[in-house]
């Protein structure tokens, strides 16, 4: 949503790594990251890389002895069962097997992004 309204264009970004190589289109340099700040946009990757970025920014916004104890009072002590919630180290199978699930989706996001790019530039162009 960011990057479609423009907001991150020119800075480092993170989202969900199926969705990452659709930054580019829009003006923005994707950062296989969980937690990316580039000057004064942050962005996270993934559900838990969402409570990582919400601590960042409790720690940015209040301190960190606050962002601690919201860490303690939703007991957010990521555990996972499985060594497997990231490309760089899920077995390349298993990334090939969710890409292909999500394949279509992911088509139809590209075009939007696309066209939103388009429609970016057009509105750019009118401007000057």
């Amino acid at each position: 949503m960011l990057a479609a309204a423009g907001l991150l264009r020119g800075y480092r970004a993170t989202c969900h790594w199926l969705s990452l190589p659709l930054l580019e289109p829009l003006g923005t340099i994707p950062v296989a990251e969980r937690v990316v700040e580039d000057r004064n946009r942050m962005t996270g990757a993934g559900v838990s890389a969402g409570i990582d970025l919400g601590l960042a920014l409790a720690a940015r916004i209040c301190g960190e002895e606050t962002a601690r104890a919201i860490q303690l009072s939703i007991e957010y002590d990521p555990q996972p069962p499985f060594q497997c919630g990231s490309p760089r180290v899920a077995d390349p199978a298993l990334v090939e097997r969710v890409s292909a699930m999500r394949r279509e989706f992911q088509e139809k996001r590209r075009e939007q992004v696309l066209k939103v790019g388009q429609i970016g530039r057009a509105s750019c162009r009118e401007r000057v």
